[in-house]
């Protein structure tokens, strides 16, 4: 039975999944470990989980002796070397879809906040001031909302916009289908030039470093709001401050930042800090019970089915197959490199070993091949031995 070793205090969801398909052996740390812990906890587990704070790179994948899949429960997968990974015939797993309803909401709580200058007028209560004056605080209804990557969370943040009454409109790179009443807008200057409340939706990467930069903040309406629940790299903070300073901007929201504390004692090193009218959370956009709740079981699901099944579906850096119950009792998992013959290869050594090909199916994507294989019989070890030294074979494992 395959031990399972989860970290970061993944949502007991997880375990739940984990035990209807019955796995029981598991071993949860309620922290990201590193080091030697983190060499050590590894150790004998095929199917291990984590969070955004545990980095799996090649040095931890060589003490992960048994390891056949790696489950990110969290949207990215920065902390993961998936090359590394994908290489040693790991398939690596996250949940891109689980937190967006809490993102979608805590973007527009913040707009509503700022738009009516609640952060100030919150702190001037605190301080003894009963400042009623309705100056700079306005209404979310006939607003236009300016939404910078129109993906799962952009374009749900979009819709439940509307429901408020503001005017949406979107910039993605990529061609997207509007939802609603949404409006796509090609020029992101002109966009940035028309948004009363202008949010970003966008991945990491080179590509989207400081895409909101001095330039990009003086291209933006006098008086508007931006808010980033994406990553903490889209922002050039020093040129936002110089924005806020100088009143061109009203206000903002922050959930992600370039340099983030590694604990709950550490603050926050920004410029931003002492603003009153700027919002700053720390990473808990998709921080809710119930995107908590959705990310464990669905993580959780994709690691079952690859372990119980062979399936890929949704795997962020290998071949994708979709589930297919298995046509025989005994299924191979078959990783190679993409090269001509590969296959072919596999076939005649099957063949040639006696083993009859019930059914299979076979992707690829870039360096790797990855092919399901139902066989009539159990091969042996000295079978599955004489496979796994085909020069083209990168992994080849038993269900």
């Amino acid at each position: 039975m395959s031990r399972i070793v989860l970290f970061e205090n993944i949502n007991p969801s997880a375990q739940e999944v984990f035990a209807a398909a019955g796995y029981t052996d598991i071993q949860t740390y309620p922290a990201a470990l590193t080091g030697q812990s983190l060499f050590d906890a590894v150790k004998g587990a095929s199917i291990i989980g984590i969070r955004s704070r545990t980095q799996f790179d090649a040095s931890v994948l060589a003490q992960s002796d048994c390891l056949r899949v790696l489950g990110c429960f969290c949207i990215g997968t920065n902390q993961v070397d998936l090359d590394a990974l994908s290489l040693a015939g790991v398939p690596v797993f996250n949940a891109p879809f689980s937190n967006t309803r809490s993102v979608a909401e805590l973007v527009l709580a913040e707009a509503i906040l700022l738009l009516r200058r609640i952060p100030e007028k919150n702190a001037r209560v605190h301080e003894g001031y009963w400042d009623k004056s309705a100056e700079g605080a306005y209404e979310a209804r006939g607003k236009t909302l300016g939404i910078i990557g129109y993906g799962n969370i952009g374009s749900q943040v979009g819709t439940l916009a509307e429901l408020l009454g503001m005017r949406v409109l979107f910039h993605d790179v990529e061609s997207k289908l509007p939802l609603s009443n949404a409006q796509v807008c090609p020029d992101l200057q002109r966009m940035l030039a028309e948004a009363d409340v202008v949010t970003l939706h966008v991945p990491g990467g080179t590509a989207t470093d400081n895409i909101i930069n001095a330039a990009a903040l003086a291209a933006m309406k006098k008086g508007a709001i931006l808010i980033n629940a994406s990553r903490g790299s889209v922002v050039d903070i020093d040129a936002l401050h110089a924005a806020l300073a100088s009143g061109h901007l009203a206000g903002a929201a922050l959930d992600v930042f370039p340099v983030e504390p590694k604990g709950v004692n550490e603050p926050l090193q920004s410029p931003l800090r002492g603003l009153s009218n700027v919002i700053l959370t720390p990473h808990i956009g998709g921080s809710t019970q119930e995107s908590q709740a959705n990310i464990g079981r669905e993580v959780a699901e994709k690691l079952v089915s690859f372990a119980k099944y062979g399936a890929t579906k949704g795997a962020v850096n290998f071949p994708e197959i979709s589930y297919a119950a298995s046509s025989t009792q005994v299924r191979l998992l078959h990783v190679h490199k993409n090269m001509p013959g590969a296959v072919s290869a596999l076939n005649k050594r099957l063949a040639d070993l006696g083993l009859n090909i019930v059914s299979q199916q076979l992707q690829t994507q870039g360096e790797l091949g990855y092919v399901l294989i139902d066989i009539d019989r159990l091969p042996d070890e000295a079978t599955l031995e004489s496979i796994r030294s085909d020069p083209a074979t990168i992994r080849c494992d038993l269900l």
